[in-house]
């Protein structure tokens, strides 16, 4: 066999499976191929191939064996260990070497489309971070416009986020919705949150600034910065793959305003009507408005916010939610 192969290969042969665990000890670079005999001294075949393939430094050597045993069961056993092939004696050497260079063909496509494959999630990787990074500016960039356009509501955005993230991770921990929860992608709903009062962008500088309490008329106005926004997040969504993103914000930019008792707006939902994404957002829009300074109030305390959410419970805010929101958020605080 080995003039059969020499004038092609480089060719090393060894007595038996244990010489060969030397020879493989002593040398960096693996062998491209194993023949491997079945019957030998000491370890047979079937013994040394599990050894290969336990062995994280063998493990991808293609093996072939040779065998003079014509048996079916032998083989499949083979071959269920990781052989590539069996090759019988008395062998011709044109079909033995044409064997061995298939295997090593086999082992070369392999090889490469490994690599191909460890570079495409490398590119991947490295386009996701890119889409992430965009979509993380671009938000970034939207939240600054809507507050420069509103300077009473500044940080509004940020700490609606913040709160919300706070709330989700509570809830779930307590198991409250926790298996509607479960399901959604918290760090990328919180992300989309930011674009919650996005149809801002639309309503006029003269209501939207006003340092007064807004009249009946001028707050039916400003209530149509959902339908703005909802019309923002669908022209977005035209001309983006980011249907997952978009999705969440649209339906919290659409249902943040709703309330449990169906006496909010833009849709007078009814209780689990409203999106779990919008009941959730509706609360901790809520609070940040009653703790934060607006130019026809002063910001509440904490204790004061909350007693206020407790009365609401059953009317504006789902009482799951709630019941449990004070704690949690002390607990943040």
């Amino acid at each position: 066999m080995r003039n059969a192969l020499v004038d092609i290969y480089d060719v090393v042969t060894m007595p038996s499976a244990e010489k060969m665990y030397d020879f493989l000890a002593l040398h960096e670079k693996p062998p491209d191929l194993i023949l491997l005999d079945v019957i030998m001294p000491g370890m047979d075949g079937y013994q040394a191939i599990r050894l290969l393939k336990g062995d994280e430094r063998y493990k991808d050597i293609p093996v072939l064996f040779l065998t003079s045993r014509d048996d079916k069961e032998n083989e499949y056993n083979g071959l269920a260990l990781g052989a590539l092939d069996y090759i019988r004696k008395p062998f011709v050497p044109e079909l033995l070497r044409k064997r061995i260079e298939m295997c090593l063909l086999i082992q070369s496509q392999k090889e490469e489309l490994r690599y191909m494959n460890n570079h495409l999630y490398e590119v991947m990787r490295k386009k996701t971070m890119e889409v992430q990074d965009l979509r993380e500016t671009i938000l970034s960039t939207i939240s600054e416009l809507i507050e420069s356009r509103d300077d009473d509501t500044g940080g509004h955005i940020s700490r609606t986020a913040h709160t919300l993230d706070v709330l989700i991770r509570g809830m779930i921990k307590m198991d409250i919705y926790a298996d509607e929860l479960d399901l959604i992608d918290i760090d990328l709903l919180i992300e989309s949150s930011q674009l919650h009062d996005v149809g801002k962008i639309s309503i006029h500088d003269k209501i939207l600034l006003k340092q007064d309490k807004l009249t009946a008329e001028e707050f039916e106005i400003m209530k149509k910065h959902v339908d703005y926004g909802v019309k923002i997040i669908d022209r977005i969504q035209k001309k983006t793959m980011e249907n997952e993103f978009l999705s969440y914000a649209r339906v919290m930019v659409e249902t943040h305003h709703e309330k449990w008792d169906g006496t909010g707006y833009p849709r007078g939902l009814y209780g689990k009507e409203i999106p779990l994404y919008g009941r959730l957002m509706a609360i901790v829009d809520v609070y940040d408005a009653l703790v934060s300074d607006r130019p026809y109030k002063k910001a509440l305390s904490n204790e004061e916010a909350m007693k206020i959410i407790s009365a609401s419970k059953k009317t504006h805010f789902d009482p799951a939610i709630a019941e449990v929101f004070p704690r949690i958020i002390q607990e943040s605080l």
